[in-house]
């Protein structure tokens, strides 16, 4: 009973001193019709790293879902922690086929039918483009993240990092159309002390960002009509 109790005071206590992380993003230099006319700042990961050497704490594994809807993947920037199981539930009236030949995890899914899902554990950090093997259109990223402090900005560009335990981090950003060195030079220290820190806008130029070509998981171009409307036979997983 007394180390019940004992445990019981102790998540108490570190509920009560967990802060909540606020901020803004601003981008700019962008060529994006959605930045530059409606000032439309979302999809920015912002995230806190602890300092090297602290003990990171155990948590549950846990679910989070892509979806494949009108030939997009939604969201279009997912970020997770490590140890997390992403779903890709196919929505749309067609097939599809989601993988990623990049070295943040490789994966492939399969083809598969609509009203079905697949499923990826992901299991080290780094960042994860995903594509669909029958539409060239479709991208996404996945950002797997070693620390449980994050978000990811909403239109108006603000974050909101909930139950940050006192110390000092390392904050930072990731943002698709921006450069590595934009986004090694966003970086900055919080102290988080207290029941809240508000840190002050953060602005990201998009100035040298070049789109990044893919082919198919094949290594192949994509064909120059799609084959959509094909009739696959059944896909067994």
């Amino acid at each position: 009973m007394i180390s019940r109790s004992l445990i019981f005071i102790s998540i108490l206590l570190i509920r009560l001193s967990a802060a909540t992380v606020t901020g803004r993003i601003e981008l700019r230099d962008s060529r994006e019709a959605a930045v530059e006319k409606r000032k439309d700042y979302s999809g920015v990961v912002v995230y806190l790293e602890p300092p090297a050497g602290v003990a990171k704490v155990a948590r549950e594994s846990r679910h989070a879902q892509m979806d494949q809807k009108n030939k997009t993947f939604k969201p279009h920037v997912l970020a997770i922690e490590v140890g997390t199981t992403v779903d890709f539930p196919n929505f749309d009236p067609i097939f599809h086929n989601a993988f990623s030949t990049y070295n943040g995890q490789l994966f492939d899914v399969g083809l598969y039918p609509p009203g079905t899902t697949r499923s990826v554990l992901f299991s080290r950090p780094g960042v994860v483009r995903v594509f669909c093997n029958i539409h060239a259109a479709m991208s996404a990223v996945i950002l797997v993240l070693s620390t449980p402090y994050f978000d990811t900005t909403r239109a108006d560009g603000r974050f909101l990092i909930r139950n940050v335990s006192a110390g000092d981090y390392t904050l930072r950003v990731f943002h698709e159309r921006a450069t590595s060195a934009t986004l090694e030079s966003a970086k900055r220290s919080v102290n988080v002390i207290g029941d809240a820190v508000t840190l002050t806008p953060i602005t990201i130029s998009e100035s040298g960002y070049l789109p990044i070509p893919h082919k198919n998981k094949y290594g192949r171009e994509y064909p120059a009509v799609s084959d959509e409307n094909t009739v696959y036979p059944a896909v067994r997983k």
